[in-house]
């Protein structure tokens, strides 16, 4: 055997021998006399918690004597090796350094595996979590002539990329902001959604996907490892299950990760910079201190020439302000959603809040598919598909003090209503188009990229169709001013009661006695006078608040079911 091996093996032994000594007993009674030492007297504990990390759950292992952190073991296994794993070193390394979580900051780059990792501890000394800490703090904000205003931005993507068989990925993002406002204009509190739909050879996990329209087909990654297995060819049945499972991005919860946390997370720290700003100092703000290649705030780490430029311009005292946004990286304005275009419209649509007290505000979302109404004059049916959303901000007691309702309704070319927003599918995708809407097909429109993004762009709202948009006794935004202002003052299981009781199990609309339908007539003679009187408090809403066109009512109780906590007071 070679000499240097046997050294090498010699050295390797006597290091093995070293490590096994250092590990024994006395390494063990040292480790305790640096404890005892270290404690002053105090009594020594060890308390595990746990925290959600980036990849899982992240463990704490703490040894304490009253506040001090004498030692500390973090694992968290689903963590990446080369960045968490290595964010936790650092951080319990820092820690016992410290001897506390105080002046410990998140690692950069690893801000989700970090707040996991101070989670962890804090629950393992039975503090609050960062999560109830925030809940906990909610200062009171007086807000004279408060508005409120829900606006919805919808874009189209080309991309990322294609698939292994060169077919391009789309998707639809639709964002959604319900903000309230003071009588200046300032934001006093905010929330915001998305949702974004992908052709389904999109390769990630969790992505929200649509065929298309019955009859239509489009490459599908059914495992999601970047290769094609099928074609799905969408039908009827398909069509209405892929619609209604659409999640937004917060639905989507720990699932949809960032570079530096969830979705739900960095959206989070945009909404509170945002609070204390009218829309004009946000739009300045973000054209001052996000990319102008991206809409993504700048922290000095993009290697993009302009955006060096960009950073290098603003003052010491202007990047140190940029804390405020820490841990928040993605756009607030590119071809995944407009973020700051939904603020802006729900601004421009804001009307008053009646109340004195707002403790909590909520938004919510629910999507149909609807089949019809019928085909047209060459066979082919028509389609669309509806998103509905309600902003709401209740009182103390869970009631409801006022809500903003909207619905995206989005149509096949060939539906005959002139103001319909439409949509003829995916690019390389057609449909039959009723060109000038009277019933008859024009032209088989073939989508392009250029149409694509264009049409999406183009949707508009109920609300935003105004008067162009008719029901039986006035205006889809009229119909609905009336269910809202008569479900203020109701908590959301009293709404829900209330359409149990008085609308069609048929067709989701309020029962005045005029409909034919058997059903409809059984439960209407089931009324008693004070309660058939009762219904002139909607007298004018003829429209379902629960059918194939839109599930509202839906769209409420997820409001209430996703609200946050707030402190609002509404001043004189």
């Amino acid at each position: 055997m070679d000499k240097g091996n046997l050294i090498g093996i010699g050295v390797m032994a006597a290091a093995s021998a070293a490590l096994v000594a250092v590990a024994g007993p006395a390494y063990d009674s040292l480790q305790q006399s640096r404890l005892e030492e270290a404690a002053g007297g105090e009594e020594i504990v060890t308390v595990t918690g746990e925290g959600e990390g980036y990849g899982g759950v992240i463990t704490a292992e703490v040894t304490v004597a009253g506040d001090k952190i004498l030692d500390l073991k973090l694992t968290g296994e689903g963590e990446t090796p080369e960045i968490g794993g290595t964010a936790l070193s650092s951080l319990q390394e820092a820690i016992v350094a410290n001897q506390s979580l105080d002046g410990v900051e998140a690692v950069t780059g690893a801000t989700w595996t970090s707040n996991g990792a101070f989670d962890a501890i804090r629950s393992a000394m039975g503090e609050e979590t960062q999560e109830e800490s925030e809940a906990a703090e909610q200062e009171e904000v007086q807000a004279a002539g408060l508005t409120h205003g829900l606006g919805i931005y919808s874009t189209g993507r080309l991309g990322p990329g294609s698939d292994d068989q060169g077919a391009g990925v789309y998707s639809i993002n639709e964002v959604a902001a319900y903000v309230l406002f003071d009588s200046e204009g300032r934001i006093v509190d905010l929330e915001v959604d998305q949702l974004e739909v992908a052709t389904p050879n999109y390769d990630g996990a969790g992505m929200p996907d649509f065929t298309g329209f019955p009859g239509q087909s489009y490459n599908a990654d059914e495992d999601h490892d970047a290769v094609v297995d099928t074609v799905w060819e969408q039908t009827e049945e398909d069509f209405l299950a892929q619609v209604e499972s659409w999640q937004t991005k917060r639905q989507r919860g720990d699932s949809y990760k960032l570079n530096s946390g969830t979705w739900e997370e960095e959206m989070d720290i945009f909404e509170e910079a945002f609070k204390g700003m009218t829309v004009e100092e946000l739009e300045q703000w973000y054209e001052k201190y996000c990319s102008d290649v991206n809409g993504r705030p700048l922290f000095g780490t993009s290697e993009d020439e302009q955006d060096v430029a960009k950073y290098e311009a603003l003052t010491e005292e202007e990047k140190n302000s940029m804390d405020a946004v820490s841990g928040a990286t993605m756009s607030l304005n590119d071809a995944h959603g407009n973020i700051l275009g939904a603020i802006v419209k729900a601004y421009d649509n804001r009307r008053p809040v009646e109340g004195a007290k707002i403790a909590k505000i909520g938004l919510g979302f629910t999507n149909t598919g609807r089949l019809g109404p019928g085909s047209d004059d060459q066979g082919t049916a028509v389609y669309s598909f509806n998103t509905q959303a309600v902003g709401a901000c209740y009182d103390e007691e869970g009631k409801i003090v006022s809500l903003y309702t909207d619905v995206m309704e989005v149509a096949t070319p060939n539906y005959d209503g002139a103001t319909m927003p439409n949509f003829t599918g995916f690019p390389g995708q057609s449909y039959n188009a009723d060109e000038d809407h009277d019933a008859v097909v024009d032209a088989v429109w073939e989508q392009t990229e250029e149409d694509f993004l264009a049409q999406v762009e183009g949707w508009q709202t109920k609300r935003e169709r105004g008067d162009s948009y008719k029901l039986n006794s006035g205006t889809w935004e009229e119909e609905m001013d009336i269910f809202e202002d008569f479900f203020a003052g109701m908590t959301t299981e009293e709404v829900s009661g209330w359409y149990a009781s008085y609308c069609s199990d048929v067709s989701g609309r309020p029962l005045f006695g005029t409909s034919e339908n058997e059903e409809d007539v059984a439960k209407y003679d089931g009324f008693t006078e004070e309660e058939k009187s009762a219904m002139d408090a909607v007298s004018g809403a003829t429209m379902s608040l629960r059918d194939a066109h839109g599930d509202i009512l839906g769209a409420i109780e997820n409001a209430w079911a996703n609200a946050k906590d707030t402190n609002i007071t509404v001043a004189e």
